[in-house]
């Protein structure tokens, strides 16, 4: 076979390859050809502790990492994916315990109640609720620069569990 030959039929293997790959994605998410665009409302903190700017921080998360492993457009209405719920804990506590029954550890734990609809696939709709936490140490404030390193840890993991349930099917 020539090189040319070997090359045309490379190139014919690899178009077929690709064509029949279909909709796949390397982040995992399995999105139908004639779903275009997203949208995420608002998540409203009805935590009982109630971190200032926590809802508005967590519906950005959402919307960048849907926007970063997607192809989808964001729109504000008539989405042909549409995100929407209420952040539901916020919560410390204590994990461990010293001798002089002082927190050694604590757990920052937060829960998210999510509502999807696929308008396209309304047999893909979902409702679950996500929980993630981020331990630190009994002696440490959560505060400033801490904080944020704990919201993000637990951001990226909520945001990734909700993307992998509603896009990747995992």
């Amino acid at each position: 076979m020539s090189r040319v030959s070997f090359i045309k039929v490379s190139l014919v293997a690899l178009v077929l390859t690709l064509e029949s790959c279909g909709n796949y994605s390397f982040t995992g998410a399995s999105i139908s050809a004639d779903t275009n665009t997203f949208q995420v409302n608002y998540f409203q903190n009805n935590a009982a502790l109630v971190e200032p700017g926590l809802d508005r921080d967590f519906t950005n998360a959402l919307t960048d990492l849907i926007l970063n492993q997607t192809r989808l457009s964001l729109v504000k209405f008539n989405a042909d994916l549409v995100y929407e719920g209420e952040i539901t804990e916020y919560r410390i506590s204590p994990t461990t315990a010293t001798s002089g029954n002082t927190a050694a550890q604590n757990r920052l734990s937060i829960s998210v109640n999510v509502r999807f609809f696929n308008i396209k696939d309304p047999e893909q709709d979902l409702e679950q609720r996500f929980s993630f936490f981020y331990d630190y140490a009994g002696s440490d404030q959560l505060i400033g620069a801490q904080k944020d390193v704990a919201h993000q840890a637990i951001f990226e993991r909520l945001t990734q569990d909700i993307f992998n349930a509603t896009l990747a099917k995992w």
